[in-house]
């Protein structure tokens, strides 16, 4: 059956994202793309952080950056710096770009760590041209720099997300996406296909359609209510269940850091994204080893000043959907899972929900082939963000709580304890595919976490030591030219797209 009524339930960052993309196929088609939401149902907004890619899908909606990021209070992104992690005290940051480059077909580290064998004492930061620019709290873009032969600068964006949904709602609805209020009291399925065939809202108004975007939150409205297609917990590994969320002014005056800011507590840990004239905070706990009062009481003695708004509790299960795609149904956002935001993977795991949709998607109708490829290819995503994920937890020194002592010492997937282990004894990361995180990635984080190389490939050994210090020092020097020429971050945000009043 032709695909000519798309019906998406649940607005949102999830649902407003979903419009956006999707509205570029009503271009010379009678195609009709309805969204549905509650403005009596809230969303979670928690996901104000985001990564590279982000920066990618608002371009491919051709939307202007500067207007973008004035409408949402948006400041620029460098990586996230990761506090008490590895050990009470400790801190590092988890760059978007890489270290250096390749040298003689050999990712950098090997390089490096050859190097520091033959008494080259330089920290691998210095190499990297976001650490060092979101260190001295510094920002510009690649095509802001007069010159070619710097390192590019990789960045994404901290926003509100409540703001970045108004504004898609306002593009989509420009490109012919109807909007519906009201709340979806019946969910009517296919007596023959098993399919959603409509819903039907509080008021008694049907609404059909041929595809269906599941956008309804933690709920799972069509993906779970409807269709019963299963869930499968990852809390044995990632065990934070619980948050509360708090927005917060920056009482000192401070410009927005370029990064974003996870720090370790007792039980969890504590974001903190800033925006540009104030942050989001939030404090990721397990309800096991901390109740509610004391997890607020954490968040709101680390705060950089005044909350905003009362604290926000949230309950959730790490894991995924047994299926992404079921039936005539796709589930996105939190209705397809849960991976806690501390790799800011929320809204990117939207953006390549939608990405895939859109790839694999033909408006002939809806194909088993077309199901398979989107749920493999999603489940394989989700595995491999899940496996980063439970890193940050397992590779600790800490034994100051039984949180963190179950954590050091919990099981952890095969593919997890093999990659560390090679890393370890080798220095050597292998990607598989178009997987998300990057050598400098998984390097930035067992390295920054106390996992330590003991070894890097072995023709690092055949590279000749003098040559290989000067390019090393012209890496550094470039570095901090670059850095050194930059403009403050938060006079960059007032040059570039001051804030407008919400």
């Amino acid at each position: 059956m032709a695909i000519d009524r798309i019906v998406i339930v649940g607005g949102g960052t999830a649902g407003w994202m979903a419009a956006a993309a999707l509205s570029r196929l009503k271009k010379g088609r009678e195609l009709s793309i309805t969204l549905v939401e509650s403005e009596a149902i809230g969303t979670v907004g928690v996901g104000e952080a985001t990564i590279p890619p982000f920066v990618d899908f608002n371009q491919l909606l051709e939307i202007d950056e500067r207007e973008l990021l004035a409408a949402v209070q948006g400041s620029f992104k460098l990586g996230i710096q990761f506090v008490n992690w590895g050990a009470v005290g400790d801190s590092y940051i988890h760059p978007f770009g890489n270290y250096g480059y390749e040298i003689g077909s050999m990712s950098f580290h090997h390089v490096w760590h050859f190097m520091k064998s033959q008494g080259d004492n330089r920290p691998i930061q210095v190499f990297n041209a976001e650490t060092m620019a979101a260190f001295f709290g510094k920002f510009a873009r690649t095509q802001d720099m007069k010159r070619e032969d710097l390192p590019p600068i990789n960045y994404a964006y901290h926003l509100d997300a409540g703001a970045y949904a108004k504004f898609l709602r306002g593009y989509a609805e420009q490109r012919g996406v109807v909007r519906q209020e009201g709340r979806i009291e019946d969910v009517a399925l296919d007596g023959e296909s098993g399919d959603v065939a409509s819903i039907t809202l509080e008021s008694g108004e049907v609404l059909e359609g041929d595809l269906f975007i599941d956008c309804s939150g933690f709920r799972g409205l069509l993906i779970e209510q409807a269709l019963e297609t299963g869930y499968e917990d990852w809390t044995h590994w990632l065990p934070c269940n619980r948050a509360v969320a708090l927005p917060c002014n920056r009482d000192d005056g401070s410009p927005p850091p370029p990064f974003t800011r996870a720090t370790a507590h007792k039980a969890g840990w504590q974001w903190q994204v800033p925006l540009q004239h104030r942050n989001g905070n939030g404090h990721v706990y397990c309800d096991a080893f901390m109740d509610a009062d004391e997890a607020t009481d954490i968040l709101v003695g680390n705060l950089a000043g005044k909350p905003t708004a009362d604290p926000n509790h949230l309950r959730f299960v790490t894991g995924r959907r047994r299926k992404f795609w079921n039936r005539n149904v796709v589930a996105l956002g939190l209705s397809a899972g849960f991976m806690e935001p501390l790799e800011s993977t929320s809204i990117h795991l939207i953006n390549t929900g939608i990405t895939k949709l859109i790839a694999v998607l033909s408006l002939d109708g809806v194909t088993e082939a077309q199901r398979e490829t989107f749920n493999r290819l999603t489940e394989k995503e989700y595995r491999r963000i899940r496996d980063f994920l439970i890193l940050h937890y397992n590779s600790t020194t800490r034994d100051d709580s039984e949180f963190w002592n179950y954590c050091r010492t919990m099981s952890v997937p095969d593919s997890l304890t093999e990659r560390v282990a090679l890393f370890r004894e080798t220095g050597q990361i292998f990607r598989e595919e178009d997987e998300l995180f990057t050598e400098t990635s998984w390097a930035a984080v067992m390295m920054g976490q106390g996992i330590a190389m003991n070894g890097h490939n072995a023709m690092a050994e055949t590279l000749d030591k003098g040559a290989i210090k000067a390019e090393m020092d012209e890496i550094e020097k470039s570095i901090r030219f670059l850095v050194q020429h930059m403009p403050g971050h938060g006079e960059y945000l007032r040059r570039y797209c001051p804030a407008k009043p919400l």
